[in-house]
């Protein structure tokens, strides 16, 4: 069997300590690597080359975000995920616009994590429930402008895509729900991003709820 490597890079021992131990009483799970500053989770995702890194928001010498953007740049198909205390929305919103794939609070179950190292590996987006629901409840009642494109520009198998991700389906899901190949959901949803001039799920939701094409009952 294939081991999906995993680099660890967090400042707080005791917090790697611990997801180390839980990863390693995975079979399918290999920690390859730790790092306790965001230099050094580039330079170590640059010399082992992991599956996915698991990475905090606060790191010294170098924030997670800006450590994800460079690990990123150097290895596209690295997926990363962030775990952090912080949930706050901006956040969230740039580490995704740097191709993180997902993003867990450090409150989250094990088996959520567990769960989410397999989800973003395979390409799907990670995205704490709660953060998710508060995000996009705020988006409903936010007086922020943003440009408006007509909901007509949408087709609406597109905006279909988007309520299925509303409630947390994954592209697997999506596809089973409407009969498609998995491929043609992945499809939707680079129309729905080059449409919307956005680049995550997230990002493609939050606009939708604020222009009033989601609401909050299309949540889960």
């Amino acid at each position: 069997m294939k081991k999906i490597r995993i680099l660890l890079a967090d400042d707080h021992p005791v917090f790697r300590e611990g997801v180390k131990k839980l990863l390693s009483e995975e079979p399918d799970l290999d920690v390859i690597g730790e790092a306790d500053t965001g230099q050094e989770a580039v330079r170590l995702a640059n010399e082992l080359k992991p599956d996915v890194v698991l990475m905090d928001i606060m790191m010294p010498q170098l924030n997670g975000i800006e450590a994800a953007r460079q690990i990123k740049a150097a290895l596209p198909t690295t997926a990363i995920l962030i775990i952090s205390a912080y949930n706050y929305e901006s956040y969230i919103l740039d580490a995704l616009r740097v191709g993180v794939a997902g993003f867990l609070h450090k409150g989250a179950r094990s088996s959520e994590l567990l769960k989410a190292i397999k989800t973003v590996l395979v390409g799907e987006p990670v995205l704490d429930p709660t953060i998710a629901y508060n995000m996009l409840s705020r988006a409903v009642s936010s007086d922020e402008s943003s440009p408006k494109i007509r909901l007509e520009q949408l087709h609406n198998r597109e905006l279909e895509v988007l309520k299925l991700a509303a409630k947390g389906m994954t592209n697997k899901e999506i596809a089973e729900e409407l009969i498609i190949s998995e491929r043609t959901v992945q499809t939707h949803f680079a129309n729905i991003f080059r449409k919307l001039d956005v680049g995550s799920r997230i990002e493609a939701l939050l606009y939708a709820f604020k222009q009033g094409w989601l609401l909050l009952e299309d949540l889960p």
